[in-house]
């Protein structure tokens, strides 16, 4: 008996062909708040795993990484320790996490950072939040607090990034930038500030004010939430 790439027969299984027609007919009328996080595993499954049950595979999944977003963020090399999963169920699992990650960031790219937080929250969320390594990032606002840069400036390891505050000040000279927003997250799922992180951000703050740049907020991002600097009034 021959396999697919995947790892699971390629025999006729005619049962779960009806309930993949059935799956996706819930989408079309419900959309998605109509199926389980891992239904909606299951139909980003039928692509690349055309000729098996993806049921299990996504139940394993979420089983594994615990939802439907931390599966899309996982590292390919954890994803493929789930039997079922080879190169081609990676491929889609990071392209929905791209698609989802481009589609929020356009919800922010060139409007008013100050008067789309909830936006920007869901952005930086999606893009970092489930990461295994500490990512620092920088929003780059203009004078009206739009949106002109998103960069990640420095990437660490599990529980550290290195930051330089001066880089980032020359960074923001660099693109005209009137103020800024800080962001980074913690993979360990606590958002809570660390007191590197408090007196990484006050540096940063003291060289940005006699440049004229404003530090709006430093956001950590984690798991188990997010965090502001100015909510916590630690700036």
């Amino acid at each position: 008996m021959s396999g697919t790439e995947d790892g699971f027969s390629d025999a006729a299984s005619p049962h779960f062909h009806g309930h993949r027609d059935r799956l996706r007919q819930r989408f079309r009328e419900g959309g998605h708040a109509a199926l389980q996080d891992y239904e909606l595993l299951e139909l980003l499954l039928f692509s690349p795993i055309k000729r098996a049950d993806t049921k299990p595979i996504a139940k394993a999944l979420i089983a594994r990484f615990g939802s439907f977003a931390e599966v899309l963020a996982a590292p390919p090399a954890r994803l493929k320790e789930v039997r079922g999963v080879g190169d081609r169920v990676v491929d889609e699992l990071k392209l929905a996490h791209a698609v989802a990650e481009r589609f929020l960031r356009g919800q922010v790219t060139g409007r008013k950072i100050l008067s789309s937080w909830s936006a920007v929250l869901d952005y930086v969320r999606t893009a970092m939040a489930f990461s295994d390594r500490e990512e620092f990032r920088i929003l780059f606002l203009d004078k009206k607090n739009a949106l002109i840069a998103d960069e990640v400036q420095q990437r660490g390891t599990v529980d550290h990034t290195p930051v330089y505050p001066r880089e980032v000040m020359k960074r923001a000279l660099e693109l005209s930038a009137s103020a800024i927003v800080l962001v980074h997250n913690h993979p360990s799922g606590d958002p809570t500030p660390s007191r590197a992180d408090i007196q990484m951000t006050n540096q940063i703050a003291e060289i940005a004010k006699p440049l004229g740049i404003v530090l709006h907020d430093h956001i950590i991002v984690g798991r188990d939430g997010h965090v502001s600097f100015k909510g916590l009034q630690l700036i």
